[in-house]
């Protein structure tokens, strides 16, 4: 089968203090968890910005506009994330997609920065095979989710944000049938010894690009503020 446009999302919240890493602002404050997943967004949004045709930075609330348009510069189109719960704004996303004239497309959420690239290149590599594509995060849910051709039906009746949303989500790729590529696991850094994991990481193989440079300037900053 020959594909045409490739489309790669990210969604991404406002990082209003409070309203963001509240597991991880709990131990480091409400300050210092909006600022690093601020960094965490900026981090994805340059790692990634060659990979694909198309690239989506599906934001929310609709309101802060003008501060994504900021981060996303040109190489990044900005796209509301609309209403409802997690499944109804990814289901909106791959819906727009498709109907936009996208082949393949791949939505990722903006916990993992380190995520490397070649993992979401393997993704649409198995669009080309699988009609749905999902990398398993550690704590039970997934870290990306992709689709060939049409709307998976996986974004109802699961319970997000829990350690049940893998197996809910591979229970009803079953029940219709549809077979699964699935991706090497990786993990979501939501609290602090997710973001020391992270730091460990970074400090073991320094990084190669200046956006990882500045996430592990960030994060050690951050860790070097935290006291137990």
């Amino acid at each position: 089968m020959i594909f045409g446009m490739d489309q790669l999302g990210i969604f991404a919240k406002y990082w209003q203090p409070g309203a963001v890493k509240t597991r991880l602002a709990a131990t480091v404050g409400e300050a210092a968890a909006s600022q690093v997943y601020r960094r965490f967004l900026i981090t994805m949004l340059r790692r990634f910005d060659h990979v694909a045709e198309r690239r989506v930075l599906a934001f929310t609330p609709p309101d802060q506009r003008a501060e994504f348009a900021l981060l996303a510069a040109d190489a990044w189109t900005l796209q509301d994330q609309g209403a409802g719960d997690l499944g109804m704004r990814m289901q909106n996303y791959f819906t727009a997609a498709f109907r936009s004239g996208a082949d393949r497309v791949v939505l990722i959420g903006s916990d993992s920065p380190t995520l490397p690239p070649d993992c979401v290149k393997a993704a649409f590599q198995l669009l080309e095979t699988f009609p749905v594509v999902l990398g398993p995060a550690e704590d039970g849910g997934y870290y990306l989710v992709g689709a060939a051709g049409e709307v998976p039906p996986i974004f109802a009746g699961v319970a997000w944000s829990t350690p049940v949303v893998w197996n809910q989500t591979q229970s009803l790729l079953q029940a219709a049938g549809c077979p699964c590529g699935v991706l090497p696991m990786w993990y979501d850094v939501d609290d602090l010894p997710g973001l020391r994991r992270m730091h460990q990481e970074l400090a073991d193989r320094p990084p190669v690009d200046e956006a990882l440079r500045q996430l592990h300037k960030e994060v050690a900053r951050v860790l070097d503020d935290h006291h137990e």
